[in-house]
Order: structure tokens, then sequence, then C-alpha cells
């Protein structure tokens, strides 16, 4: 299949027939993306650190319960969520339990990469299984092959049922290609039995789950991702980088993994309303209130604002905010919204991550087109057998102009790839560049 618009026709042929997103589409390319040596060898490394940084999170939620880490860490990480929901996730029965799917979304830069989210209830699992299992067709370089995804699924749930929120609806067709439609479950009406589960519903749908709900015990049910709300905030980033947690953190990760990781999450704040004492600055701002943070220049705020979870605001590209990217008067709207959401649904701060610019090819109608991007990188870590295993790569692929990389018809996505000797990829642009 060497004719690059024999592989569109194969890509566009060979959708499952009830699609891979509900009212989705996306830009095609008849090339996975191939990543340097130097961008895989991190991708190796990082599986293994974002495991122990899991285990760490975890542990450090149960200590502070138990009064031998600050309170704060329970307090904050329990804000807004329901008591019913606080008593499962601390049931002893759920002691060992943590994420069996780790995806990072990753942004590539000139020096490597920015881990800007870290999700343990990805979408994208039976899309990426799809591509690696169509592209493969004619690429052996990919990122765990042709059957990574689907044998990494079926290795931490080789039987049950995959439960599926109405709030996540547009993955059911992804999961029904990954197990099969007699294996899919509607969340809203599903009641537990004796089979194992895969959620693929957010902690925030819980109390919307009434069925569900009734029906659920620790003690003789078995659900995956567990259900531990703490591991799903994403002001464990902003944790992570406290000077107050940097003994923990450093014990359980050791000083390399703290340096690896430092290197990827770029600073990460609390966004926390109250007021420091008047010799004390936010360490990184180095200003004293979040009133000076509203009145920075747009040059300075190269800042990002994400509610750190527990809302239908915090997955996907919703309850995002690049302070570069509004007006004076939007960034301190949604600033002083930020702050007043501090008691129910914290929010973090990011530095914000410019992409680096790439070139990628694909189709458009009967022409080949090269799109100018900026790349989100998501690998997936299946742990099983006691190891972290990187079963594959999506990448989605943006147009220059889009600040917030994410999956939209405009994008490209593709499965990751090694770097293939120079010759071959010579000959791969080259005919790309005869049909142009």
């Amino acid at each position: 299949m060497n004719s690059i618009f024999q592989r569109v026709q194969f890509i566009r042929n060979h959708v499952p027939p009830s699609g891979l997103f509900k009212d989705k589409e996306w830009r095609v390319s008849p090339f996975s993306f191939v990543l340097d040596e130097r961008y895989v060898e991190i991708l190796n490394r990082l599986g293994i650190y974002l495991q122990k940084f899991y285990e760490a999170a975890d542990l450090l939620y149960r200590l502070s319960v138990r009064g031998k880490q600050p309170s704060f860490v329970y307090e904050l990480l329990d804000r807004g969520k329901p008591r019913e929901l606080i008593e499962i996730s601390r049931s002893e029965k759920l002691k060992n339990d943590l994420p069996r799917v780790i995806r990072p979304d990753l942004i590539l830069t000139e020096e490597g990469f920015a881990l800007c989210e870290l999700d343990s209830v990805p979408g994208g699992i039976g899309l990426t299984a799809w591509l690696q299992e169509t592209y493969g067709q004619w690429d052996e370089s990919l990122i765990g092959g042709r059957e990574g995804m689907k044998q990494g699924f079926k290795a931490i749930f080789p039987k049950g049922v995959v439960v599926v929120s109405e709030e996540a609806i547009t993955y059911w067709p992804e999961f029904e290609y990954l197990v099969g439609l007699e294996r899919m479950r509607h969340a809203e009406s599903y009641a537990f039995d004796c089979q194992p589960v895969y959620r693929f519903f957010e902690c925030f749908d819980w109390e919307k789950l009434s069925t569900l709900r009734k029906s659920y015990s620790p003690d003789r049910c078995s659900i995956t991702p567990p259900l531990k709300p703490y591991l799903e905030e994403k002001l464990l980033l902003a944790f992570f980088w406290l000077k107050s947690l940097t003994d923990f953190w450093k014990r359980y990760l050791s000083e390399k993994g703290m340096q690896f990781l430092r290197k990827l999450i770029p600073y990460t704040w609390v966004v926390d309303p109250t007021p420091l004492p008047y010799n004390a600055v936010i360490p990184g701002l180095e200003v004293q209130s979040w009133k000076e943070v509203g009145a920075f220049s747009q040059s300075q705020r190269e800042l990002v604002l994400k509610v750190s979870g527990f809302s239908p605001l915090a997955w996907g590209s919703r309850g995002v905010y690049i302070g570069s990217d509004m007006s004076s008067s939007e960034w301190q709207e949604k600033l002083a919204m930020a702050l007043a959401d501090f008691p129910h649904h914290p929010w973090i701060m990011q530095r914000f991550v410019r992409g680096k610019l790439i070139k990628h090819p694909y189709v458009e109608g009967q022409k080949m087109e090269e799109m100018i991007g900026r790349t989100r990188i998501s690998p997936y870590y299946f742990v099983y057998d006691s190891q972290v295993h990187l079963c594959g790569v999506l990448v989605t692929i943006c147009p220059a102009d889009k600040k917030i990389i994410h999956g939209m018809k405009e994008a490209i996505l593709v499965p990751g790839a090694l770097a293939k000797p120079e010759e071959r990829k010579k000959e791969e642009w080259n005919e790309v560049l005869e049909v142009r």
C-alpha cells in the first residue's frame, strides 16, 4: 500500500460502522508522527515515574487524613465532594487500588515535553487502538506496534463491562470498537452485579447515577479506575511544587525522579484567596496577592487557569483560560471567578508553555496539504504484571493559531512512531512533494 491516496482511502474505509467518536471528525494524514529518539527515550522513562507519582499521591492523601502529613492536603482534595464518595475513597478495601491506565498530555517543545495534564480516566484508548491497527498495515515503526493498545487494555481488564455515562457518551463508539457492544453499559441505568466494571465516567457524575450508587459496595464490587476522586485533581500538580512537600515527594520519587518530573511539569499554583503575610510573596510570581496577578500586562500573562477537578468543566478543553489570549478585564473576571470558587472547586494556575511549530501532511479532498501546527503527545501507559507498559501514543496536531491543543475538526490525529532511518523518511517526503 505505497500510494498515499491508497492509504487515505484505506483509513476512511476502515472506520468502524459505529464510528470512533460520536459526531466528531478530524483531518486524515497518511503518515504517522515520527518522534526522534530523544523524545521516545523520555516517554519510555516517564511511565515509571508517573506510576510512582500516583502511588505517592495516594499515600500523601491517606497520611494527611491520619494527621501524618499536613491537613491542607486532604482538605483541599476533598473540597466540593459528597461525603459518601469521600468515605468510599477512604475505604480500606480500596487502599491499594490505583489507576491502571495513565495518560499524560504532553506539549511538544524544542527542549522536550511539557506535561500540562495527567489523566487516569482517559479517552482515546479505542481510537488509538484503531489508529495502530490501521496505520500498522504499512508502518512497522508504531510505538506499541499494531496491537499494543488492545493488548494493554485486555491485560488490565480481561473481562467485565465498560460503563459509560451520558456526560461522556461521545466516547461510547471507541469503547464499543475496543470491547464489543455486548460488553457496553449505560451508567445511568447500570446496577452492579458480580462483573468487574471499567468506568468511563468522572467522579463528579456519581451523585447523578442513582441506580449505580445504590448497588455499589466496596466490599463486593470491582471497579477500575478506583473511585478515588482525589487522584483526579489537578491540584496534585500544584502540590508537587510546594516547598513544604518537597521532602515527601523526594522520598517516594527519589531525587532523580523529582528532577526528571520537574523538567516536564510547568510550575503550578493553587489559586488560594487566603491573604499572605506582609513579608511573603507567591513563589515564582513574586507578588503578594492575586489582585496583582490580575493586573499583569499581557506579556506577563503567559499563564493558564484551570479548574482542578470534580466539575463538568474539568475535562476536555473546558474550564481552561489562557491569560495572554484574553483582555485584561476578561483575565481579571476569570481570576475572580476562580478565587470565589475556592471553597467548592479549587482552581490551579500553570505557566503557559507554547509548543514548537512542526509541519505535517494531510489530505483535503484529492489534494495533499501541509499543516503548520503545534503538537500534543498523549502516551498511554498500562499497569499490569507489576510493570508499566507504554502501549501506544496518540498525536494531536492543531493549526498554529489554536492556543489550546485538543481534538477538533481542524486537527490531525495520528499514531506516534519511532524515528525511521533517514533514507526511508526522505523517500516518503519526496513522494509528498511530488504529489503536491
